[in-house]
C-alpha cells in the first residue's frame, strides 16, 4: 500500500479480476497463483488457454504456472527490483514506451531514466542470475504485446525492499502505459481474505477509514465530531512489527484480534519473548491458537460463516456475507464483544448491529458513501463508489491518477538483509502451499487436509541433497542465525540450486523461527522471503510426526 500510494496516490488493486482475460500480455512476478490464490490462478490459465494472452512469469522457484509461461525468468531472491528496472531499460533504449502517456500522465521521468544506467543487462544477469538475451525477449514481449497487466503477492512485498519493489512494477506499468486501462493494472493479490476491507476500515497504525490520515485536521474534527470526543490523538501508531520489540516497555498490554503471531511473525523466539514481558495480553478468536495459549484473558469469537456483514475482496468490491448458521456455545459476535469492552470503557454508545456499524462506515467514508447492503445484497460493488446512483469503479486511474501525476520512482539497487555465506550456504524462503491456510489455526484442523498434508517439510534442490547426504524423506534440521527447526526433507527441483523452500504452516517445525526480522523502512514488513540458511541430516528414520505425512 505504501509503495501504490506514493506513486499513484492510491494503495489498492487498480483492475479487477475478471479483466485479465482482456490482457494481451501477463505478468506474474511474486506469486504462486495457482497455490495461493487458486480460484483467480484458473482465470489466468483461462485468460492464456481460450483468450490468447501471452505469459511471463518471474518467479526463483518452478511453480505451476510456467507451464502455461511463454517466458519464464527464475531470478534469485532478492532481486526483483534489478529484475524489473532492467527490463524497463531495455524498454526505454529501444524506444517501445508509451511516450505520449508519459508525457501527460506522469512525472518524474528525467531523473528515473538517469537512475535506469546502473541497470544494463550485463549488471542485471549478475544480480539475478537472468541471463541478458532472457531478459531482453521478455522487455520486448511485454512492451510490444498490446495492453499488459501485471500481478503480485508477498513474494514483492515481504522483502527489506519491499515498497521499492512495488515501486519497481509500477514504474514497469507506468512507461508502457498499461494503468486506467482495460485489462492493464498493478494487482496486488491479498493475502487473506478481507485484508483490503481491514485496511479500508482503518486497521492500519496512520489512517481512519477510507484512508484519511490520522494527522489531516479536517479528518480529525469530522471523526471527533462524530464519534462525539473532545480530542483524537494526530500522532501516527506502530505497525505490528514494531509492537513486538516494544512490548514490556512502551507497551503493556496487546489486544489480538484474529491474528496468531506466534506462528505468522518472524523470528519467533523474539515474539515469544516479548509478549511474555506484558502485563496484559488478551486474544480474541474461533480457536485456542498458539498466541492465544499464551493470553491471560481469551475472548471467543465467531467464524465467517456465522457472521453478517460485509467483506471486501482484493479487487476493492464490496460483498455481503449472510449468516449460514447460527453460533453455538460460549460464544459471540466481534462487534459484540468490542462495544461491550468500549462500554466498560465509559463509552456506550458504541454501533451494536452490521447494519449501524456500516451506516457510520458509509457516513465517514466517502470511497463507501454510495455501497448499501440493499445494493450489494447479489453482486457487490468495488469501490470509490461516492452516491448511490454511482455504480462503482472496477478499474483506478482511468483519465487521472488519484494524485495527479502518477510518480516515476528512481531506485537504487539494494541486495537482502542476509545472504548466504559460508557458514549458511543457502537461501530461505518461505510460503504457504496448496492444502494449509496461513497459520493453520482452521485448516489444519481438518482431517481431509490434514490427511493430504500432515506435516511441514523443506523442499531442496536434489543437487544440494547430495552434497548434504541427505535423501528425500530424510528427518532434516534447517538452522538459521534465529533459531532451528527438525523437519522432512523434500527433494525437487522446483526449487533453484542454493535454495529451500519452507512452508510456515506449521507450528510444530515453523518456518518463522529462522526468518530475518529486518524490516522495510518504510512500511515495516518483515524480510520472510530471504534470509541465509543451512541444513543437516538428523536421520533417515522419517519425518517423525507418527505417520501424518
Amino acid at each position: 500500500m505504501a509503495g501504490l500510494a506514493a506513486t499513484l496516490g492510491s494503495g489498492a488493486m487498480t483492475n479487477s479480476l475478471e479483466d485479465v482475460v482482456n490482457s494481451k500480455v501477463i505478468l506474474v512476478i511474486g506469486s504462486n497463483t495457482t497455490r495461493n490464490h487458486p480460484v483467480f490462478g484458473a482465470l489466468i490459465k483461462q485468460a492464456v488457454k481460450h483468450h490468447g494472452a501471452k505469459l511471463i512469469v518471474c518467479d526463483p522457484r518452478r511453480i505451476d504456472l510456467i507451464d502455461f509461461a511463454d517466458i519464464w525468468l527464475q531470478q534469485r531472491n532478492g532481486s526483483d527490483v534489478a529484475l524489473l528496472s532492467g527490463i524497463q531499460r531495455i524498454i526505454l533504449n529501444e524506444g517501445w514506451e508509451a511516450k505520449e502517456y508519459l508525457r501527460e500522465r506522469t512525472e518524474g521521468f528525467d531523473e528515473y531514466r538517469k537512475s535506469l544506467e546502473f541497470y544494463t543487462p550485463e549488471k542485471v544477469e549478475e544480480l539475478t542470475g537472468v541471463k541478458a538475451a532472457d531478459l531482453y525477449a521478455a522487455a520486448r514481449l511485454f512492451a510490444n504485446s498490446g495492453v499488459g497487466s501485471l500481478y503480485y503477492c508477498m513474494g514483492i512485498t515481504q522483502h527489506s525492499h519491499g515498497v521499492d519493489n512495488v515501486k519497481a512494477c509500477v514504474n514497469l506499468q507506468l512507461i508502457t502505459g498499461n494503468l486506467g486501462v482495460e485489462g492493464g493494472g498493478v494487482n496486488p493479490l491479498r493475502g487473506q481474505n478481507n485484508v483490503q476491507g481491514a485496511c479500508d476500515m482503518g486497521g492500519l497504525p496512520n489512517v481512519f477509514t477510507g484512508y484519511q490520515p490520522v494527522n489531516n485536521p479536517a479528518a480529525l474534527e469530522k471523526f471527533s465530531k462524530y464519534w462525539n470526543v473532545a480530542t483524537l490523538s494526530d500522532k501516527v501508531g506502530m505497525t505490528l512489527t514494531q509492537m513486538i520489540p516494544a512490548a514490556g516497555d512502551k507497551i503493556r498490554a496487546i489486544y489480538v484480534l484474529g491474528e496468531n503471531p506466534m506462528v505468522s511473525d518472524p523470528n519467533l523466539h523474539h515474539v515469544e519473548e516479548s509478549l511474555k514481558k506484558l502485563d496484559l495480553l488478551v486474544v480474541q478468536d474461533i480457536f485456542l491458537t498458539e498466541t492465544a495459549k499464551m493470553a491471560d484473558v481469551v475472548l471467543p469469537g465467531v467464524s465467517f460463516a456465522e457472521k453478517y456483514g460485509t467483506i471486501s475482496n482484493t479487487e476493492r468490491r464490496v460483498q455481503l456475507t449472510n449468516q449460514a448458521i447460527k453460533p453455538t456455545g460460549n460464544v459471540r459476535q466481534d462487534y459484540e464483544i468490542i462495544a461491550d469492552i468500549a462500554a466498560c470503557l465509559g463509552h456506550q454508545d458504541f454501533p451494536r448491529t452490521p447494519e449501524a456499524l456500516f451506516k457510520e462506515v458509509r457516513d465517514l467514508t466517502p470511497a463507501y458513501a454510495g455501497i448499501t447492503y440493499d445494493r450489494i445484497r447479489e453482486v457487490g460493488i468495488p469501490w470509490p463508489c461516492p452516491n448511490e446512483e454511482h455504480p462503482g469503479t472496477p478499474i483506478l486511474h482511468k483519465g487521472k491518477f488519484s494524485r495527479g501525476l502518477a510518480l516515476l520512482t528512481a531506485l537504487e539497487y539494494r541486495p537482502p538483509a542476509e545472504e548466504s555465506d559460508a557458514d549458511y550456504d543457502l537461501v530461505m524462503s518461505t510460503g504457504r502451499i496448496l492444502e494449509h491456510f496461513h497459520t493453520g489455526s482452521m485448516t489444519r484442523r481438518s482431517a481431509i487436509l490434514e490427511s493430504l498434508v500432515g506435516c511441514g517439510h523443506v523442499e531442496m534442490h536434489p543437487d544440494d541433497a547430495a552434497k548434504h547426504g541427505i535423501c528425500d524423506g530424510d528427518k532434516v534440521a534447517v538452522l538459521t542465525r534465529r533459531g532451528r527447526i527438525e523437519t522432512k526433507a523434500l527433494l525437487t527441483e522446483k526449487v533453484a540450486r542454493g535454495s529451500i523452500f519452507v512452508p510456515f504452516h506449521f507450528a510444530e517445525a515453523a518456518a518463522n523461527q529462522l526468518t530475518n526480522d529486518a524490516l522495510d523502512p518504510v512500511a515495516k514488513i518483515p524480510e520472510f522471503k530471504v534470509c541465509a540458511a543451512r541444513i543437516e541430516r538428523v536421520s533417515t528414520s522419517g519425518c517423525g510426526c507418527s505417520g501424518k505425512c
